[in-house]
């Protein structure tokens, strides 16, 4: 970082004058106001007093009043490091070249809101926003005007172009393009290209740095580094020598066995799915939906940031794409599937996900992730930008389920990890199990574990970012390892034992896939169904399902670990509170308001009571 301040060495990143090294959170904008700087949040009563003292000096004098006080220009400014945007070096990355100076970069800006959403608190902990209508949060919470008006000058002045998006300030997002050469000085970095792993990236190390006027105004600045972000979090079923052939079910057969009601569809409702790569084939989905007696979904793929649906061979990404829409339309074959198609980094991860939140055309109910990397592998900027994101899914209602990962409790890291979008408390974070049914009838259902087979195991732990939330307060999470973390993962699960799989149809080939990949669209599909059944979207779920009453509507996983943790009676931290009898589960989502109207709407009928599995 100190190279990069440098006068003699800086490629002219910063212009202008420069103070130092700060971050945002140590210097406030009204310090400007000893240099003639002011906004239009800072006028009288606004505590900027030098502002106001200014003023009554200026209104002596009629000549000098009709001078206006003009802010410095932003290149003219003090530089500060945007909070939580250090990003470390990418390891084994080969330089290759600078970044061509005159490429084009478009990246995502990202404001505060106009005014923060309520939270519920319980117990001086946060139990989830308050929910809204999308007219109030239109009006009250989206993207402040003042900073957006702010980024677009900033944008002009280092020859960025503002991309016109009817939804910016919804998503509180503004996107900016320019070349390479104009990028770097306007965020203060150097952008290199590296290969990782054989593939070429364009790179960004450290800090973004910012005029001090925007200090408050921008939480994140997303897309100057285009490395991949996140992976998928499937399991293709390998046959091993001697060993039995896998008992996969349908997706059908997986509701069956969690008790979904029989004659419920999701009709009414969308599910909207995030992918971050792969695509799928109309004539699989017809193929594969004729096979279970269904008719295909009505599917849209919306493109985020150039995002195409793209299948290629069934060993890609298709397999992910694949697994997600055939489990939720199958499992609610009455709803709709809208899959947002969006490039695998930060800024288009960040962006499907607002984007689907906000979408007026398709309106989804609730959202599956079947995608994401262990939180240190995040930035804070992205993971508080996401998390925020999240958090407006859930003051509208919406629900969104994420997969808790595949690689037991390291998650593919050094010592205990949890993955990210999972851990974030505004999303129902999906665990995993190995499931022996018979039609309704769980025989036995354990912790899926199967590292010693090379097929993964379920993600869970607890988070070193996110807070204990207040619904988890009776859950017996394990202490943090950090003083800013305790959220435990997963909160629920179900069936992902890739030898216990799902039979899924891939680019013409039928395979038996397995993976917390699976849970996050059969948890979807069971929301889907919910919010149908109760004529009301169930939203944020987690302060109804942590509630005692609620443990009759789960099967309780006792059995198995996932390396550092246990399966104990109740919560843990690899099954959550274990995987769902619908039946009796869908009643207790109602939110408090549709509760009343709820209880005179009579439920579909569930099928069989589903028998407790050995172990118990």
């Amino acid at each position: 970082m100190p190279g990069l301040l440098a006068r003699p060495g800086n490629q002219g990143l910063f212009p202008g004058r420069l103070g130092g090294h700060k971050t945002c959170e140590s210097q406030q904008i009204s310090s400007y106001g000893n240099r003639g700087y002011h906004s239009e949040s800072s006028g009288p009563g606004s505590g900027n007093e030098p502002w106001t003292r200014k003023r009554s000096v200026m209104a002596k004098s009629p000549r000098t009043q009709s001078l206006p006080v003009k802010a410095p220009r932003f290149d003219e400014q003090e530089r500060l490091v945007l909070p939580g945007s250090e990003k470390s070096p990418a390891p084994n990355a080969v330089h290759v070249k600078a970044t061509p100076a005159k490429s084009m970069v478009t990246v995502s800006v990202i404001v505060k809101r106009r005014e923060p959403l309520k939270l519920n608190r319980r117990g001086g902990r946060a139990s989830g926003p308050v929910r809204v209508s999308r007219t109030e949060f239109q009006k009250r919470h989206g993207g402040d005007p003042e900073a957006i008006k702010q980024v677009k000058a900033f944008a002009r002045e280092f020859n960025l172009k503002v991309e016109a998006d009817p939804t910016s300030a919804l998503r509180r997002t503004v996107q900016l393009t320019g070349t390479a050469a104009d990028i770097q000085k306007a965020f203060g970095v150097v952008l290199e290209q590296k290969t990782i792993d054989g593939v070429q990236y364009r790179v960004r190390e450290g800090g973004i740095h910012l005029p001090a006027s925007l200090a408050g105004m921008v939480e994140a600045v997303l897309g100057l580094d285009n490395r991949p972000q996140a992976r998928p979090h499937f399991r293709v079923h390998q046959p091993r020598a001697h060993a039995a052939a896998p008992n996969s079910y349908t997706p059908p057969q997986v509701a069956e066995a969690y008790n979904f009601p029989a004659k419920a569809s999701g009709a009414g409702q969308t599910i909207g799915i995030i992918e971050l790569g792969g695509g799928y084939r109309q004539a699989d989905l017809t193929a594969y939906f004729k096979t279970l007696g269904l008719a295909a979904p009505t599917i849209t793929a919306v493109s985020v940031n150039k995002g195409k649906n793209k299948p290629s061979t069934p060993s890609s990404a298709d397999g992910e794409v694949m697994l997600d829409v055939e489990v939720a339309a199958s499992v609610a074959p009455g709803a709709k599937v809208a899959v947002y198609f969006t490039p695998n980094t930060d800024q288009g991860f960040l962006d499907a996900i607002t984007t689907a939140v906000h979408d007026a055309a398709n309106k989804p109910s609730v959202i599956s992730i079947s995608w994401g990397g262990p939180e240190s592998s995040w930035t804070a900027q992205s993971m508080t930008a996401m998390d925020e994101a999240c958090q407006s899914a859930a003051a509208l209602g919406i629900t969104i389920t994420v997969a808790a990962g595949d690689d037991g409790s390291t998650d593919g890291g050094t010592g205990n990890n949890v993955d990210f979008p999972a851990s974030s408390p505004h999303v129902l974070a999906c665990g995993g199990t190995k499931l022996d049914a018979n039609g309704a009838t769980i025989v036995s259902e354990v912790v899926w574990n199967e590292l010693a087979n090379n097929e993964g195991a379920t993600g869970g732990g607890v988070s070193n970012v996110f807070d204990l939330p207040s619904w988890q307060t009776k859950a017996h999470v394990p202490a943090a390892t950090t003083s800013t973390g305790g959220r435990g993962v997963p909160d629920v699960a179900g069936d992902a034992d890739p030898t216990t799989g799902y039979t899924i149809r891939v680019d013409g080939q039928t395979m038996v896939i397995g993976g917390t990949s699976a849970v996050a669209p059969l948890w979807a599909g069971l929301v889907a169904v919910a919010n149908q059944q109760l004529g009301t979207q169930v939203g944020l779920i987690q302060p109804a399902i942590y509630a005692a009453k609620a443990a009759s509507a789960f099967n309780d996983i006792t059995q198995g670990n996932n390396g550092a943790f246990s399966a104990a009676s109740g919560w843990d931290a690899c099954s959550g509170l274990g995987s769902p009898i619908a039946g009796k589960l869908i009643p207790l989502l109602a939110p408090a308001s549709a509760s009343a109207k709820a209880a005179a709407k009579p439920l579909a009928k569930a099928g069989k009571k589903t028998a407790k599995k050995s172990g118990r």
